[in-house]
């Protein structure tokens, strides 16, 4: 009798609750498009494949790990260290940096891209200015190419960081001030309090904003198709919209899924075991190391750079460009555009925060894995060209319109259009899947600290 007691109660325990059933809803919602691109996976795409294999996808291949290296470590250094510095240490300029320093993430890739190509390259004002001062010419010296590989990983870093920046700051003000002491008892100085203390327990929010990095690398196309640089997202246009082979193209973009979940799954097994929460309620507020003299100029230094050099500079040279040129710039059209924009924005902002808690929450409920693995790909479409997204859409909905179209013709004669996939619905759900997975590793990192 306990026996079965047992084990009924057992299979009970098994299932899933209604939370879980609403958060595999919502994932299976979310993954469509992402479900319809994997699905041509199993189509056969005949000799195109073989073809990219023995000409391009060995570069393709080489050129986005590049990029993910360089980005990745790059994007952590640079989000790591200034979040440290303006929650830890009092410098001149600290409150402006504390918002300033998100401000590059403003500024589209391949805005940047143009406006330094048109700053840096051989008729541009530095290298005009450069041979005007020493009387150069060409072939009398040497100067980076910015329109390169390097070059477009540099550029993408300097518009990426703030994704780690804003997560390692929230990080950093949750922690306790206790732990420090505990650091300093043991005889840590700063940097290894730095590293093997606050560092440590920011992973969760540090691989978070890593991860959106990476994403947004993976799926960057503007910059790199101006640079000239070959890639698994330029791959995937030039086969698909070039070629005209959507299951070749559906192929490469599911490497760029590879890249992804192999990255989630080398942290999950990093990390094993070990979970980043408090485990007491005895909290005090992190203190601000006063910074004078050298060290203050050059945090101050160190903060600056980067907006300078991803938002500031590029801004002036776009003002400068487009006041040279004659454009103009504000005007009824544009104030229009931007009130579309941040309307369209503001809507999908709203309902990926609302869906990221309902999926993060149901994650913490449901440690099954089912659940787990649902809202893992339910996050994944941020690895996919916008282009690509879109045409996971279309391909459901545009199948449901005419569906839809034939019911009310049989019905009434007439045909009512496109109802789901002419409207900003489908924008709006396009938005949320692309982006759901800034507000989900942000929401996750969050509820990782709670104790369970």
């Amino acid at each position: 009798m306990s026996s079965s007691t047992h084990s009924v109660a057992k299979v009970r325990s098994r299932r899933l609750s209604r939370w879980g059933w609403l958060t595999l809803a919502v994932a299976a919602v979310v993954a469509l498009p992402v479900l319809v691109i994997l699905a041509h996976i199993l189509v056969p795409a005949g000799d195109i494949w073989r073809h990219l294999a023995d000409t391009v996808l060995t570069r393709y291949l080489l050129n986005t790990l590049f990029l993910v290296l360089s980005v990745g470590l790059g994007t952590l250094a640079i989000g790591t260290g200034c979040a440290w510095l303006v929650v830890m240490c009092r410098f001149p300029g600290k409150r402006l940096f504390e918002w300033a320093m998100l401000l590059p993430l403003a500024v589209p890739t391949y805005v940047i891209a143009y406006a330094y190509t048109d700053f840096l390259q051989y008729a541009g004002p530095v290298q005009e200015a450069l041979r005007e001062a020493f009387g150069w010419s060409r072939g009398d010296y040497w100067f980076p190419d910015i329109r390169s590989l390097p070059g477009a990983a540099t550029l993408i870093t300097l518009v990426l960081y703030p994704y780690v920046y804003m997560l390692a700051r929230a990080a950093f003000l949750e922690q306790s001030v206790c732990m420090l002491d505990v650091g300093r008892t043991l005889g840590r100085g700063p940097w290894q309090m730095f590293t093997q203390v606050a560092v440590p327990l920011a992973r969760p929010a540090l691989v978070g904003g890593v991860s959106l990095a990476l994403m947004e690398t993976l799926n960057e196309f503007g910059a790199v198709q101006y640079f000239g640089v070959d890639t698994f997202t330029t791959g995937i246009y030039r086969t698909w919209f070039g070629l005209g082979e959507q299951v070749a193209a559906a192929q490469l973009a599911a490497c760029l899924l590879a890249f992804v979940i192999l990255f989630v799954l080398l942290e999950r097994w990093s990390r094993g075991k070990r979970r980043f929460h408090h485990t007491s309620h005895r909290y005090q507020q992190l203190p601000e190391y006063r910074l004078s003299g050298a060290r203050a100029w050059a945090a101050t230094l160190a903060c600056a750079l980067p907006v300078t050099v991803g938002f500031l500079l590029p801004c002036l040279l776009l003002w400068y460009m487009a006041l040279k040129a004659g454009d103009s710039v504000l005007g009824s059209a544009f104030l229009e555009y931007a009130g579309n924009s941040l309307l369209l924005a503001a809507v999908a902002a709203l309902i990926a925060v609302g869906l990221a808690v309902v999926l993060s929450y149901g994650a913490r409920l449901e440690q099954g894995p089912l659940t787990r693995t649902a809202t893992r790909v339910a996050s994944l479409g941020y690895a996919i060209p916008g282009s690509v997204v879109a045409v996971g859409i279309l391909i459901p909905f545009a199948w449901v319109d005419v569906q839809l179209n034939q019911l009310y013709k049989a019905a009434t004669g007439e045909v009512i259009g496109l109802i789901l996939s002419g409207t900003a619905f489908i924008l709006i759900y396009a938005y949320v899947v692309r982006f759901l997975a800034v507000s989900f590793n942000a929401v996750e990192a969050s509820l990782g600290k709670v104790t369970p």
